[in-house]
This record gives structure tokens, C-alpha cells and sequence, in this order.
């Protein structure tokens, strides 16, 4: 038996590869497929199966790409519809790689066709269980993505997912190790724990969730206090169900770099987005007017698919040889719409002499000597609501990172501020003061090192709110 976790930082996600015997499954496989088809032909395995958990709606699964490279089938939960050839397996159905037996338990909650992959080892003793988006390390999935394609309320899908625990999960042995598809950080559960992997006793004894003593207060703790999810959630389930064009097509039309002449050309095509991938501390030094910062070294492609529309052509500036990356990382998403690069990146721009923009950045203790002494100073906080109400500047303005493309919480600044934009540490406020540039304010400094450097001001007034969300 070989188990390999692949997991994607910038994603809090996490695929499987199984193997017995020269048979491998991959379970919910990113979209670049190499890394899978790479490590069978290392281990001079075959690709039998390819499981999904759901229909994710955190990224584009690589499930297509991979069936059609491998002619393996891809193996969905019972009650599933898709919009390509697929397996819809029966609860409780096995299937066998090698020696191994991998047994579908049906768990609805998160989605309705939610399921998990139990694998037993060679003498048929459950050995592992890959729960997708049903059970997490110290928590559950969410139970609100569903709603919005049935007349389920969040409540009965929490309800599902409290029967669907207590039926197939709670029952295995408390040894029986628990894989799910994401880890720290992920927006589909409330609060994740810091480990990608865990087992069914230590979840019984950690997880706030399975410590409910009925399905009552079961609902009651997994709907309490749910963040709004992403914008781009619903868009790449509905990708994963319907299906998508190959990255290989999408890579094709990505790939072309574009001289000075050729950028700007492309640039006047109407509401063409500049995407800047280079790092959020460089950006600011200099940018093409109107480019969107979001940096490679960050959560880069849940920010793109959270800011960025789906439906219209894309630039790319990135620094020399992280072109194919930024496309990459894109396509996770299914913001399948860059139309080209810029060939030689920035410094090619500046040095043809083009216009250029850039974006102030100050220390915090500058801040501080310039709140008493400006009436029109305002500091714009976008962190998430939680990390607001732990604390913040007294009468900073609170709009999260996520919320900056909705135009009537953008109208509450003008360029009449004199704007000091902050985040935990500086990769969200340059994205976010990139986007306030776009709209046209441009009175804007970014605050080096945000709220970290902030609270460490002993003249900072710092506010905290008990009654914001967790």
C-alpha cells in the first residue's frame, strides 16, 4: 500500500494518490495534471480510478484532463448529475485497486452529492478514510454552498450533515486515519485546524463539531457565525459540473508574449483587466496604470477568483519565467481569459518609456504622527470582520479584501481622503489600494507591515469589538 498527500499551499487543498500492486487512484486531482501522471510513471503505476468527493467549489478540479489522459473513470457519489461522461457509484459500492478495496460512503451535507472514500488494506481492515469537504481536521464543511441550486435551507443541509457523521464516520474505529480535501486557511469550512490529516479518535475528542450532544445543537454550532463565502465559490462548482475546456487550450492562448506596442494595443480592448503577479513590495515601486496587484507569494489564486471578473480578457505582467505559473494558477480557478503577457515584464515597460503609476508606502509610526493632524485622514482596515473585531485603529474603516468589488461600500471613499490602507502584514492592502486606484482614487499610502506594526505604535488607539463574528 502507498498513500501520497499532494497539497497545495496557496489553496488549502489536498489531492490523493493510492496505490497496490501497480493500480493508482487519484482522488479529487487539481487541474495541472502532470504532478499525478508523473509520479504513476515513476512508480510505474496505472491510473485506474479517479474519485471525486463533490463538486468542488474552491477550485477546478483536474478531472476531465486526467480521465481523457488516462481513460481511468471518474467516479462520483450517488445522486450526482454532470455535464460529462462519469461513474455515479451506489453507497456502499467497492471498488479494488490492487489489493486493496476502496468502499463509497454516501455523506450529504456540505453538497448533496458529497461522499467519502473509505480504503481498506490488503486483509480488508479499514485502514484510511478521504473525506473530502464533510469532515476537516477540528471542524466540518460548510453547509451553505448548496442552497443555491435547490430549495435546501443551510439548516437542512446541516441536519444532513450531522446524520450522514453519525451514520458512516463516527462508527469507524478510532484508528482509522482521516484524509480531507483541505487544510488551514480554506473557506470551505468555518475554522480548520492546523493539520491536513488526522484520525477519527482524535477528531472525536478534538472537533467542537463532532462534540455535539444532538442534532440540534449539531446545527446550531456549524451554522453559527459562517463567513460569506468567496464570489468565485458558485462559478467553479458549476465548472466542475458542467465541465471545461483542456489547460492545454488554455494554456495555448496564455502563453503569448506580447511586446510594449502589442500590450497597449491589447490593453484599449474595453474592460481588459492588468493583472500584476509580481510581488506586492515591488509592485508599488511601479506598476502600468490600472494593473491589479495580486502577488504570486500569497494566496494568489483564492484572491484572483474572489476580485476578478470571469468574463473578460486578462493581461499578464510577471517577473521573467513565472508566466506559465500566474497562468497556471489561474486556470485552478477557471479564470481561463488571459490573452497574453507582457514579454520582458515591468522593466521592458518603464524602460520603452511608458507611463507608469506607483503607490506610497509608509511605516506605521508615520501613520501614527498623522492621525492627529489630518481631518481628512481615513484608515481603511481590510481584513476579515474576525480580525477587525480582535482590534483596531479607533475610527478605521472596515472593509475586508473580498468587499472591494462591490461599488456601494467602495462609495464611502473619495479622493478626498487622504487614505493609509492596511491589512495583517501588507499583501492585502497593496491588492486592495490597486483597486482603489482602478476606480480612480489615487490620494492613497499603503501602511508597510500593517496591522503587526501597527499595534506595536504606543500611540495607536486600538478598539476591539466582542460582538464581530469569529
Amino acid at each position: 500500500m502507498y498513500i501520497r498527500q499532494l497539497y497545495t499551499g496557496c489553496l488549502s487543498e489536498a489531492a490523493y494518490y493510492i496505490e497496490s500492486e501497480g493500480e493508482a487512484a487519484i482522488i479529487d486531482p487539481l487541474r495541472d495534471i502532470d504532478v499525478y501522471l508523473d509520479l504513476a510513471a515513476e512508480r510505474k503505476s496505472t491510473i485506474k480510478y479517479i474519485f471525486e468527493t463533490h463538486f468542488h467549489a474552491d477550485f477546478v478540479s483536474g478531472h476531465i484532463d486526467l480521465g481523457k489522459a488516462t481513460d481511468a473513470p471518474i467516479v462520483y457519489g450517488p445522486g450526482t448529475n454532470t455535464g460529462f461522461k462519469a461513474y455515479v457509484a451506489k453507497d456502499r459500492e467497492l471498488f479494488r485497486i490492487g489489493k486493496l478495496t476502496v468502499e463509497v460512503l454516501h455523506t450529504p451535507g456540505h453538497t448533496l452529492e458529497s461522499t467519502c472514500y473509505l480504503l481498506k488494506d490488503e486483509n480488508g481492515k479499514d485502514h484510511a478514510v478521504f473525506t473530502g469537504d464533510t469532515l476537516f481536521v477540528g471542524d466540518v464543511g460548510r453547509p451553505d454552498l448548496a442552497q443555491k441550486t435547490n430549495d435546501l435551507t443551510t439548516n437542512d443541509l446541516a441536519g444532513m450533515l450531522y446524520d450522514s457523521l453519525q451514520a458512516s464516520l463516527i462508527p469507524l474505529a478510532d484508528d482509522v486515519l482521516v484524509y480531507p480535501a483541505h487544510g488551514p486557511g480554506s473557506s470551505c469550512g468555518k475554522n480548520l485546524g492546523p493539520d491536513t490529516s488526522s484520525t477519527i479518535g482524535e477528531e472525536k475528542q478534538m472537533n467542537y463539531a463532532l462534540k455535539a450532544s444532538d442534532r440540534d445543537e449539531f446545527i446550531t454550532a456549524v451554522t453559527d457565525g459562517i463567513p460569506p463565502p468567496p464570489q468565485y465559490f458558485p462559478i467553479n462548482a458549476r465548472i466542475n459540473r458542467e465541465g471545461y475546456d483542456s489547460l492545454d487550450a488554455v494554456m495555448e492562448k496564455a502563453m503569448r508574449a506580447l511586446s510594449v506596442a502589442e500590450f497597449g494595443e491589447q490593453m484599449k480592448v474595453d474592460d481588459t483587466i492588468i493583472l500584476d503577479t509580481r510581488k506586492s513590495s515591488v509592485f508599488t515601486e511601479g506598476f502600468i496604470p490600472g494593473s491589479v496587484s495580486i502577488g504570486l507569494d500569497g494566496r494568489f489564486a483564492e484572491w484572483a477568483g474572489s476580485l476578478l471578473p470571469f468574463d473578460v480578457p486578462m493581461l499578464l505582467v510577471a517577473d521573467e519565467g513565472k508566466e506559465k505559473e500566474s497562468i497556471v494558477r489561474l486556470a485552478r480557478v477557471g479564470l481561463d481569459n488571459v490573452q497574453g503577457y507582457l514579454q520582458g515584464g515591468f522593466p521592458v515597460w518603464q524602460a520603452a518609456g511608458e507611463q507608469i503609476d506607483m503607490i506610497v508606502d509608509v511605516e506605521a509610526d508615520e501613520l501614527m504622527m498623522d492621525i492627529p493632524f489630518d481631518e481628512n485622514l481615513m484608515v481603511v482596515d481590510v481584513r476579515k470582520p474576525a480580525e477587525f473585531g480582535e482590534g483596531h485603529l479607533k475610527n478605521a474603516l472596515s472593509i475586508p479584501l473580498g468587499d472591494m468589488t462591490d461599488p456601494a461600500t467602495m462609495a464611502q471613499i473619495d479622493d478626498h481622503h487622504n487614505v493609509y490602507v492596511h491589512c495583517a502584514g501588507g499583501y492585502r492592502s497593496v491588492i486592495a489600494a490597486s483597486l482603489l486606484k482602478r476606480q480612480g482614487i489615487h490620494n492613497i499610502r499603503n501602511v508597510a507591515g500593517g496591522w503587526g506594526k501597527i499595534k506595536e505604535q504606543e500611540k495607536a488607539e486600538i478598539v476591539k469589538e466582542a460582538n464581530v463574528l469569529n
